[in-house]
């Protein structure tokens, strides 16, 4: 049986007129990389100070490893918080840093000493313990920052957005460095983003959150490949969409749909009966394309476009049909040839076109 580390039960939180939170219930397992994702003013910040004792919910309860503590202070949870601003001393050394909350709390010399080592070692910085912190790069400092935060060994390690302020390719390489550490220490890690690409990278799961509600709970390649509401289909990656109405039901969840006089074949994501208005999506990279002279039915289209974007080619098509789609394909498979006008077909596999509600 899973054990939960982080309980939310029913939080609640306005500021002012706003309503931060609305009535937002979460279990995180222990162990978990758990993500809170999400645009500017959706809650999941508010969320995690809540959780980390930094602000009071209105109504609702935060059990930590099964007990309330709402009404114990943040230095006495069995958390610690890394912030977007690391708030890093700049008079002290790295391992000084690093040190600084056990020498608050008054640990033996030796203690500090091994566990300060430890921490070095843990986060690749060996040697560097008695740099100064402006002497350090932008992924260093988030590696002090980290150790800091590990080395009074918290239940759980929450992390507002921690690599906002990172050029990619550092931010690319503390992905790396988070799932190791992560993957060595084993503890709970909350981590709020409003970066979907980074979530789906580092998540064992992740709450997708939208007008201080939590609109879709699951692993990264359920959020991708199944999401629930138009919001998720369009905030997590990116995807073309045919808005029609139901044809009838298929075998299992499957449905046929009618749009723009085409009829499409995909998967319900709940029960929709004939004639509902429905929303269906298919990923850009899902779209196949066949060439004149290629075997096999598709969507009769011409291409509007070709854009070369190193990895991968974006082909935007209109089908006969009136619809507008996007396609795109490797480099690597991409017909060197395509070009403007060239008449194609697209196709795609009946389970990657997700239908819900429109």
């Amino acid at each position: 049986m899973t054990e939960i580390a982080v309980c939310a039960k029913g939080i609640s939180k306005r500021f002012g007129e706003t309503l931060a939170l609305d009535g937002v219930s979460v279990d995180v397992c222990r162990g978990e990389f758990f993500s809170l994702l999400g645009s500017s003013g959706c809650g999941k910040t508010t969320l995690l100070r809540i959780i980390g004792g930094f602000e009071s919910p209105d109504s609702g309860d935060i059990l930590i490893e099964g007990k309330s503590v709402l009404r114990v202070p943040p230095y006495q949870r069995s958390t610690n918080m890394i912030f977007q601003h690391l708030a890093l001393f700049p008079h002290l050394s790295v391992a000084q840093n690093i040190a600084f909350g056990m020498e608050v709390k008054k640990r033996p010399a030796d203690e500090i000493a091994r566990k300060t080592s430890q921490m070095l070692d843990l986060v690749r910085l060996g040697g560097y313990e008695n740099r100064g912190i402006d002497m350090l790069s932008g992924g260093q400092k988030q590696r002090v920052a980290i150790a800091r935060a590990l080395v009074n060994e918290p239940d759980v390690l929450l992390l507002d957005e921690p690599l906002g302020a990172l050029d990619l390719q550092l931010r690319l390489q503390m992905h790396e460095e988070l799932k190791r550490i992560h993957r060595e220490i084993g503890s709970t890690f909350i981590f709020v983003t409003h970066d979907q690409g980074e979530a789906i990278t580092l998540s064992d799961r992740i709450a997708v959150m939208e007008g201080g509600k939590i609109v879709q709970l699951g692993t990264p390649r359920e959020i991708y490949e199944r999401p629930q509401v138009r919001f998720v289909a369009e905030f997590v990656g990116q995807a073309n969409f045919i808005f029609g109405e139901v044809v009838s039901p298929g075998d299992g969840n499957g449905c046929f749909i009618s749009a723009n006089g085409i009829t499409y074949e995909g998967i319900a994501t709940s029960q929709l009966d004939a004639g509902s208005k429905v929303l269906a999506i298919i990923r850009y990279e899902k779209v196949e394309l066949l060439m004149p002279g290629e075997p096999g039915d598709g969507l009769p289209c011409r291409v509007v476009d070709a854009i070369y974007r190193g990895s991968i080619v974006r082909i935007s098509l209109r089908a006969d049909s009136g619809l507008d789609l996007i396609c795109e394909l490797p480099s690597t498979q991409a017909n060197s040839a395509i070009e403007s006008g060239q008449n194609v077909r697209a196709k795609w596999a009946r389970d990657h076109l997700v239908v819900m509600p429109a």
